[in-house]
């Protein structure tokens, strides 16, 4: 029997409706024997390119399409039925979610044309506002073919009993596609005339031969494989907003990939349903095989899979002549305006550049990079460039990179080389606050046609599988948030995993056991819908650049708030389409240092070039070498701040090496503990052989950087460094190593090494050159990481004040303003009169100190233009005249108060609020007015106690997310000098393997990847002394995981462990929440206390999971509860009062 294909599918891109990924549906179709399959997802094509990847890996031939909502014939475009009727709010909150707009099927039919066709009509159906609708005047392509199912108003027609009106609403379709249009039946076993009924299909089929419309059979697949549609009724629920209605209609069960065995049962019951004899099945599966026949979209030739498109010469600057003679024009100027046109060394490497450039036909852009790079810097935004690309010479001469390649020895054929067939990859750091302006630009300087932002689909891990199953199934909201809360961010297929495996999880899995039959398949369905697409939102940094077809090769849609528009491919999906992608970063520390500089010359003129510092700087490596880099660009989280310790840096180089160490690959392979005694002497220099001193000398014969590998192998094998990359990127693939091996003995032994250095180099190479670093990489890095530390140390107050408008690091705000304090910068409160919207330095005395002033935009609650409205209206006069020009609203003024922002207007800070009370009830007509309010400056006293000092702190943190006036350990000093508690300050003068007790408020939790495989929880406390970093080794997570991941205020011992003269750690054994022992201590006195820390703790039961590891593709062992991307990459919280990274709990 000849193979079905279903030309209407919907994969999980349909966002909370279709229920499997479209790798899934492209194998099932493969593994049932079907040769092709149509993927037409709901509103998008965000699934195609791995759909059609997919497809080619199982050997079918894919079909592209989609399902579009349609505006009916002789509305207007609207949400309510006639386009303008606006639907009511629900009385009880939430949203109706009206899914009454008819809906079509339109399958890509005829190559390239169709493919642009179908992208133009996904894009006009999401060029209005509100839900996406295809408006009557947009539906039209000649390269498509229509499918009108049972929820398009044909198929509603007919499932009324009404044939006569169908036949009406099918003219205009005729009229538009002619004999592209098909009628699609459909049965999932549903009683009744509505969708999914036998009587529907059977009418479909019998009205399709009276109007000579042919029709197909397809089965409207929703999910892969049988048994789904439970995930299918969640879907449907957290799509609605409703939960699941048991006693309503559910998912039938039936819209699964059925094979060509079961349609053909499908379209026989149909036929006979319809008075048709029953081999008639055969015509009308031959017409469904007829109309898939006839969609033909080559993804290599008509989507553009693997061919690249630059946005043309004369846009970036070519005019008349090719985009190469005018990239050599510009590096050749490059090479005089930075003095190296007397080099000949800095000649040849260009022209080698530019021939490499040449062959590949790449010259447009790199003139397309560096015309971006111009613009923004024109526009005054601090910008440099990442990655590999800081390793061409010919971007350091266009501007685009800092850092001098030739200098620092970083090599192009990292970057590009003739062998390297894939795009170059030059990604472009900028202030993040001006993100969306460089955008703009971007924008304005190519046009809409070949611009486009890169999407990002959300997808679902556990935690919001568990609200939305939760949600879904009617559980209680507080058991819903707190289940949800009690998981790190991880998958949500390992949900059942983690409640085995995880001590902190422990508890909750307990609860569940004695409640299963409660939940009953509640896990199941949360695992169901891991890593489905749940929204789509605006990649941080990706922007496409293409020719004048961007908008044939790509769907765009506006994105929500700045009306970018935007692709519906993600980033890897835009590169296999061959589209140009731009990485234009936001790094908030960029934007940070802009705000230090701005300030200071705001404030006392001096202008600071930071791309100018001079190298070298004591104070800068001073800084460094104390370990005292919190608020630092890559060098403040606690492994690093241990690193630097014990490396003890002094030279930029040096900071290029410590940035390289600290990745989780060199972490692993052990590198840093053979380079940390070389450097100190403490070990002997070893090199493999004499001929790789050179390429070795400068990490001490340890293998530190990617470009010494190719090095290495271009060295004893004479294969060129452009094969000699080949061949380190080869070593991250198990089944290439082998290969590798032989050809590295065979080459080497040819060049007169013997078998022992041979043999001695190649573990070398295998166990470091898949583990390196980008040396590239790694300079680009320690430019902004030597700024940081250069403004940390000549101009701190300044610099924390723009650490705290834009949040860079890993820490929260709270951390950073003890740090300033610890440093010596004075703390200045909030003031309306005062307080600008971000933090600002103001100079507190004769001598020279700066002072740092709390910034309104730091407010709970308030928006920027009620920030900007107070700070524009500065200074006020009085209370009432603050209520009358900048117009706070109420709960705004009321928390203004609590923080002491009016306490220049006199009373204290309860009569301020009783004051604003007043002031509100006059604005409302209700009779106010009867305290004194005017009068003068200060404002009259009502008589209330004003606030304690516990409460104004509480406020603080309430409010700010900070304690502003002082740090809030203070208040239990006294309760831990009784309990023995050394402090972070003391704890430096403790010896190794002295038994400490420690205490403070939790800065951070990380799970991060190990050398050992292990799972070990790092964190650190702040006492308001300094910090203290913590570590919790696996036999100790029975014990303290939980305490330490849902506790902010913690006590623990441990014991004293120093690698170093600045390297100190604490190895945590137990752990309590301080604030159930400050309150113990209060009820029941000290003893209670005691009898609390002396209770033994559970007995460890070691590594929890049995000794599973996840292995990596390079060999390397991982732990399956370690974080897997390193923490502080994660977008920007708001008001957080810890970093926890994915893999913590809480």
């Amino acid at each position: 029997m000849p193979g079905f294909t279903h030309l209407h599918t919907v994969s999980g891109f349909s966002l909370r409706y279709g229920a499997s990924h479209p790798e899934r549906l492209a194998e099932r179709a493969s593994e049932r024997g079907m040769d092709a399959l149509a993927l037409t997802d709901r509103d998008n094509l965000a699934g195609t390119v791995r759909f059609a990847k997919a497809c080619a890996k199982a050997g079918i031939r894919p079909l592209f399409g989609a399902e579009l909502a349609v505006a009916e014939s002789g509305t207007a475009r609207g949400d309510g039925p006639a386009g303008g009727e606006r639907r009511r709010v629900p009385v009880r909150g939430g949203a109706f979610i009206d899914e009454s707009t008819p809906r079509v099927t339109f399958l890509a039919r005829d190559g390239a044309r169709g493919w642009a066709d179908l992208c133009g009509i996904v894009t006009a159906a999401h060029a209005g506002e509100g839900t996406p609708l295809l408006p009557r005047a947009a539906n039209r392509g000649d390269g498509l073919t229509v499918l009108l199912g049972p929820a398009s108003d044909v198929g509603r027609a007919l499932a009324a009993g009404r044939p006569d009106r169908a036949a009406r609403l099918l003219v205009p379709w005729r009229e538009t596609y002619g004999d592209a249009l098909r009628l699609e039946a459909v049965w999932h076993g549903r009683k009744g005339t509505g969708p999914g009924s036998l009587r529907l299909a059977a009418r479909t089929v019998g009205f399709a031969a009276e109007q000579r419309v042919r029709p197909v059979l397809s089965n409207a697949v929703r999910y892969a494989d049988p048994g789904a549609g439970p995930v299918a009724d969640v879907l449907d629920a957290a799509r609605r907003l409703v939960p699941v209605d048991t006693a309503g209609e559910l998912d039938s069960g039936e819209a699964w990939l059925k094979d060509a065995g079961a349609m053909l049962q499908v379209a026989e019951r149909v036929v006979e349903a319809a008075g048709y004899r029953r081999d008639t099945a055969h015509r009308l599966l031959e017409q469904t095989r007829a109309t898939a026949a006839e969609c033909l979209v080559d993804p290599e030739d008509d989507l553009g899979i693997g061919t690249v498109h630059f946005p043309e010469p004369h846009l970036v600057g070519a005019g008349r002549r090719t985009a190469q003679r005018t990239l050599a024009s510009r590096a050749a100027a490059g090479m005089v305006l930075r003095g190296y046109d007397t080099r000949r060394a800095y000649w040849e490497r260009m022209h080698q550049e530019l021939d490499i450039i040449a062959h590949h036909g790449f010259a447009s852009y790199f003139l397309t990079v560096a015309q971006v790079v111009d613009d923004v810097r024109d526009m005054g935004i601090r910008v440099a460039a990442r990655g590999s690309g800081a390793g061409s010479l010919v971007n350091h001469l266009l501007g685009i990179a800092h850092a001098d390649p030739v200098e620092h020895g970083l090599l192009m054929e990292r970057f590009l080389s003739k062998r390297r067939l894939v795009l170059p990859d030059i990604d472009i750091d900028v202030e993040s606050a001006r993100r969306l302006e460089v955008y703009r630009a971007i924008i304005d300087r190519f046009g809409t046609e070949r611009v486009a932002t890169v999407s990002m689909p959300e997808t679902y891990r556990v935690r919001h599988a568990i609200r939305d199953v939760g949600a879904a199934l009617s559980m209680d909201p507080a058991d819903i948030d707190r289940t949800a809360k009690s998981f790190p961010h991880i998958r949500a297929r390992d949900a059942r995993a983690a409640l085995e495996e995880l001590p902190e999880l422990r508890r909750l899995a307990e609860e569940f056991q004695r409640e299963g039959e409660r939940y009953g398949t509640f896990w199941e369905l949360v695992e169901a819908l891991d890593a489905l697409p749940r929204g789509v939102a605006m990649h941080p940094c990706g922007v496409l650049l293409s020719d004048a077809s961007l908008l044939a090769r790509t769907p765009v849609v506006p994105t929500s708030g700045e009306g970018f528009p935007m692709s519906q491919f993600d980033k890897d999906d835009v590169e296999d389409l061959g589209l140009l992608k731009l990485d234009v970063l936001g790094v908030r520390m960029q934007s940070a240092m802009a705000h230090a500089v701005a300030e200071t010359e705001r404030a006392t003129g001096e202008r600071i070039d930071l791309d100018s510092l001079a190298p070298g700087d004591p104070a800068t490596y001073g800084l460094i070498r104390s370990a005292e880099t919190l608020g630092c660009f890559q060098i403040e989280s606690p492994g690093q701040r241990d690193l630097v310790g014990r490396l003890q840096p002094a030279t930029f180089h040096d900071l290029v090496v410590d940035i390289s160490l600290f990745r989780p690959g060199p972490v692993a392979a052990d590198m840093v503990r053979p380079f940390i005694e070389a450097r100190h002497g403490r070990a002997p220099i070893r090199y493999p052989h004499p001929d790789l001193a050179e390429p070795l000398k400068e990490t001490y014969g340890v293998v530190v950087f990617h470009e010494q590998i190719i090095h290495i192998v271009d060295i004893m094998t004479g294969c060129g460094r452009d094969e000699a990359d080949r061949v380190r990127r080869g070593l991250s693939d198990p089944e290439s190593q082998g290969r590798i091996r032989v050809w590295f003995a065979q080459h080497a032994a040819a060049k007169g090494y013997n078998a022992e250095t041979i043999q001695r180099t190649w573990e070398i190479i295998e166990a470091f050159g898949s583990y390196g670093f980008c040396k590239a990489h790694a300079v680009a890095f320690a430019v902004p990481t030597y700024q940081s530390a250069w403004l940390k140390a000549h101009h701190p107050a300044a610099f924390y004040a723009g650490l705290l408008t834009h949040d860079p690091g890993m820490y929260p705000k709270r951390l950073l303003l003890a740090d300033a304090r610890r440093r010596g910068v004075p703390i200045l409160p909030l003031d309306v009169n005062r307080s600008a919207v971000g933090h600002r330095i103001e100079l507190v005395s004769e001598s020279g100190v700066w002072g740092l002033r709390l910034a309104l935009s730091d407010v709970h609650g308030i928006s920027e233009a009620e920030a900007a409205r107070i700070a524009d209206g500065q200074p006020y006069a009085s209370l009432l005249d603050f209520w009358e020009r900048a117009r706070p609203s109420r709960p705004l003024a009321g928390r203004l108060a609590q923080v002491g922002a009016l306490d220049a207007f006199g009373a204290n800070r309860r009569d301020l609020q009783l004051h604003l009370t007043e002031l509100h009830r006059g604005a409302r007509g209700a009779g106010g007015g009867q305290l004194p309010l005017a009068g003068g400056r200060k404002t009259a006293p009502a008589g209330l106690p004003d606030l304690s000092s516990a409460e104004r702190l509480s406020a603080e943190l309430g409010v700010l997310s900070m304690d502003a006036s002082r740090n809030l350990m203070d208040d239990h000093r006294a309760f831990l000098d009784e309990l023995g508690v050394v402090s972070a300050r003391r704890l430096r003068e403790a010896r190794h393997g002295e038994t400490v007790l420690v205490a403070g408020a939790k800065a951070a939790t990380q799970t991060p990847p190990i050398r050992s495989g292990k799972r070990v929880i790092f964190s650190t406390l702040d006492d308001g002394t300094g910090l203290v970093d913590l570590a919790f080794f696996d036999d100790s997570h029975d014990a303290c995981a939980h305490t330490v991941f849902h506790s902010w205020l913690l006590l623990v011992r441990g014991v004293v462990q120093r690698r170093g003269p600045r390297s100190l750690s604490v190895v945590g054994a137990a752990a309590w929440n301080l604030a159930e022992l400050v309150e113990l201590r209060d009820e029941h006195g000290l003893d209670a206390v005691a009898a609390r820390l002396a209770e033994p703790m559970p007995e460890g039961t070691g590594d929890s999971t049995g000794g599973r590891r996840i292995q990596m593709p390079t060999g390397y062992e991982l732990h399956p509860w370690a974080d897997l991307r390193p923490a502080g990459e994660e977008p920007a919280k708001t008001r957080k009062l810890w970093h926890q990274s994915p893999g913590s709990a809480g």
